[in-house]
């Protein structure tokens, strides 16, 4: 029988305290720990992964950045965007880190296909994109650290925000990388109601 997972809405939360609230967690898991799902909303903030360069920081706009131990570049979290963190153990779940994101991709893919948005994963650079050659954005972001066979960070799905800090960096670590929104692509619902869908679908996948 899968493991029963716990999920915590916990709202607007500050990304620092959060990221050690995930560390402490995944530190003292054991193997009767159950997994967890954290659902929060961040105020602005750029973090910065472990293979990030500061170069992808383009110009200074008031918005602090913090250095942090998930995969990949920079990026952006704001008031608007849905986070979803995936506290899991992975050997107890029998899949791997690729299969992870594969899922977590997928669970943006089904709600934003539920909303009308057509999007897809792009090879070699996780997330979910919708539009294809010049018109191509991405609209939600995947970083993942893995511990002792657990995770924890997650993905980060745009849904009615303030794009504008994105301008400031490379996304992603990818020059004139294109962010999108669900807002802007024709998606009628609030965050709140996002993180609804996007439980309910990661619930079944994971």
């Amino acid at each position: 029988m899968t493991p029963p997972i716990q999920v915590r809405s916990l709202g607007r939360v500050p990304y620092e305290a959060t990221w050690r609230a995930m560390q402490s967690f995944t530190a003292g898991r054991n193997a009767h720990t159950e997994d967890e799902i954290w659902l929060v909303e961040h105020a602005p903030i750029f973090t910065l992964g472990q293979a990030g360069r500061r170069e992808h920081l383009l110009t200074e706009v008031g918005i602090p950045v913090l250095a942090i131990d998930r995969g990949g570049q920079v990026t952006y979290h704001g008031p608007g965007q849905v986070v979803a963190y995936v506290l899991l153990d992975l050997r107890r779940r029998g899949y791997g880190v690729k299969e992870l994101v594969r899922r977590l991709e997928q669970a943006v893919i089904e709600v934003l296909a539920a909303e009308g948005i057509v999007a897809m994963r792009r090879a070699g650079a996780p997330g979910v994109y919708v539009g294809t050659g010049e018109g191509e954005a991405k609209i939600a972001a995947l970083g993942l650290r893995i511990r002792n066979g657990c995770s924890y960070h997650g993905l980060s799905l745009n849904v009615a925000m303030d794009l504008s800090p994105f301008a400031a960096i490379n996304p992603c670590g990818y020059a004139g990388l294109a962010v999108t929104q669900m807002q802007d692509q024709g998606g009628s619902l609030s965050p709140a109601r996002v993180a609804e869908r996007l439980t309910e679908c990661l619930l079944r996948l994971l």
